[in-house]
């Protein structure tokens, strides 16, 4: 393994496995692998087996050792808790133990077959089996996966498809006989469900049809759903991975694999998203070479960095950077790859945000939407792109400089007045620079996650830490101003002010404000004092979990990772 200047761990390829990877699986499962490492398996199947962990961004795959199968051990859609478990694994010994980085997956398994008659004729299929052959495609989830695959195909840019770029694979494979493991046997399979969606019962048409009293009809429906998800919380199950090095990173793609789905699958639920990930060419296309991909970017790029460029072309270019960015992954590659792009929008975002402000200290409605375009863009950049070895290079280069600027860049005053001094904003720029801040919290979440990752490899005093970040971002003016209306924002969401249900996009900006309140909270003495000094009190006694659970519908993946958020803050935030 090799080190970057930051102290991130970068993994060499393993040439074995990615050859087998690629000519034993479907192209679309190999093409969202995001990384693999060798481990010892333990789970209800598996008994302390040596073996490849596979990781694209929906499932979590598993490999014999050496390659000769791919088994799939279990769907993001169905985790429930991933986790680091803090023990010496006794199947181990000397260095290889102490070394041992044991991670706990908990997700919902199947039901098994009930038994006796069911008195509503319900079907009994669950939706997502947790192995499947490689060769048949495993049942997806109809409110995630069946979505995920809609939205995932290749999107129209510059009327050409775009092919997604192959991830670079990690983790070389010490020798299973220095763990003096046994060798691996052909793991077990499961066929895939056969029926992911049911045809309706009589008993729930004739509900649907009003044959049942209303009454009795929203109580028996009550305990449907009760029925159906205590079954689920009683049916956990745990996928044990030990990974025999220190310098291991399947925790961190395991994590920011889960976060980058629960995001993903969630906002697929909202039809407006749907619609701007979903390609709008034909998609019997063929799909252009890397080669082309890579010069249709360079061309956007030229136009991008060219002198003398207007406000309105730089917009329309940014709008078309951002649209095929967020359809296809080998651009967001590209850009990382790019210097050059990324050092332009920060600069286009000091002199925006800040370079060019009026006296009063006011924004033009042009300011705000280049802005916002901009901060929008690079949001969408860091998408995805974690394993990206060149991302992290361009990031931490000449000590975090880009970064640094990237986070003082993105920062503003929410309480901004007009053009005319002393004069309250006028709705539209209000409704404009609210927008801004909703998307500047967006990329703030963005690059706190490369600060955890950075975290977990190196000291927490490294450059691209939360740590670092939040004490780059502490001498800016309007940083307390800037955290409190986020802080603000959290409230009146989870506050009896705002009764209605939590659209997808609302739950996402949710969860990553209460990442970012969180980080606050854990990283920094004076921003957690900051929030514990000016919110405790409207914490304490406005927001409550029964309240969110009400807000955050069950069916949204991100929901029941935002609600252990809101508790997490409550208990930091009313700590004295």
């Amino acid at each position: 393994m090799a080190r970057t200047g930051s102290g991130t761990l970068l993994c060499r390829r393993n040439v074995r496995l990615d050859s087998f990877l690629k000519r034993n699986t479907e192209r679309a499962v190999y093409e969202r692998i995001r990384a693999y490492e060798p481990c010892v398996v333990r789970s209800d199947t598996v008994n302390k087996v040596y073996m490849h962990v596979v990781l694209s961004d929906q499932k979590v795959y598993l490999a014999e050792y050496p390659p000769r199968a791919l088994t799939a051990a279990v769907s993001f859609g169905r985790v429930r808790d991933i986790d680091l478990v803090n023990d010496l694994p006794d199947f181990l010994s000397g260095k290889d133990r102490e070394r041992c980085q044991h991670i706990r997956i908990v997700y919902v398994a199947d039901k098994p077959p009930a038994k006796g008659r069911d008195w509503l004729g319900r079907d009994k299929g669950e939706e997502l089996p947790p192995a499947a052959p490689p060769t048949r495609r495993a049942s997806y989830c109809p409110t995630t996966d069946t979505l995920e695959e809609a939205a995932t195909t290749s999107g129209q840019w510059k009327e050409e498809l775009l092919p997604k770029l192959k991830p670079t694979r990690s983790a070389s494979c010490p020798d299973p006989e220095t763990l003096r493991l046994p060798k691996v046997p052909h793991p077990p399979t499961q066929p895939p469900s056969s029926s992911p969606t049911s045809p309706p019962s009589p008993s729930e048409q004739n509900l649907k049809n009003g044959q049942v009293p209303r009454t009795f009809g929203s109580v028996l429906s009550r305990l449907l759903r009760r029925d159906c998800a205590s079954g689920e919380e009683e049916k956990e199950a745990e996928l044990h991975l030990y990974a025999v090095s220190q310098t291991s990173r399947l925790y961190l793609h395991l994590q920011s694999a889960w976060n980058s789905f629960l995001i993903r699958s969630t906002l697929l639920l909202d039809p407006l998203y749907r619609r701007r990930c979903s390609a709008s060419s034909d998609s019997s296309a063929p799909a252009i070479s890397w080669e082309r991909t890579a010069h249709l970017f360079g061309q956007l790029s030229s136009e991008l960095l060219q002198d003398g460029i207007s406000v309105e072309s730089l917009y329309l270019l940014l709008q078309e950077l951002r649209t095929a960015a967020h359809r296809n992954a080998t651009l967001r590659r590209l850009f990382w790859k790019s210097g050059d792009v990324g050092d332009f929008l920060v600069q286009t975002l000091e002199d925006c945000l800040h370079g060019c402000q009026s006296p009063s200290g006011s924004y033009t409605e042009d300011q705000l939407l280049l802005s916002t375009e901009v901060v929008q863009t690079l949001a969408v950049m860091f998408r995805e792109t974690e394993v990206e070895a060149a991302r992290v290079n361009l990031l931490s280069a000449k000590k975090g400089a880009l970064a640094s600027r990237m986070l003082l860049a993105l920062i503003c005053d929410p309480q901004l007045q007009t053009q005319s001094r002393g004069s309250p904003m006028d709705s539209e720029l209000q409704a404009l620079l609210a927008e801004y801040l909703d998307a500047a919290c967006s990329l703030l979440f963005e690059l706190l996650l490369l600060g955890h990752e950075t975290n977990r490899c190196s000291s927490a005093d490294n450059n691209l830490s939360v740590g670092w970040m939040l004490r780059v971002l502490q001498p800016h003016p309007h940083l307390l101003s800037f955290i409190g209306y986020q802080a603000q924002q959290v409230l009146l969401v989870l506050s009896d002010q705002q009764e209605s249900v939590l659209s997808p996009v609302q739950s996402v900006l949710l969860f990553q404000r209460c990442r970012l309140l969180l980080a606050c909270l854990q990283y920094n003495s004076q921003l957690a004092q900051h929030l514990r000094t000016n919110f405790r009190e409207e914490f304490r006694y406005s927001v409550k979990p029964s309240c969110a659970e009400e807000k955050l519908p069950s069916q949204y993946p991100i929901s029941r990772p935002t609600l252990r958020l809101v508790e997490n803050i409550l208990t930091l935030m009313l700590r004295r």
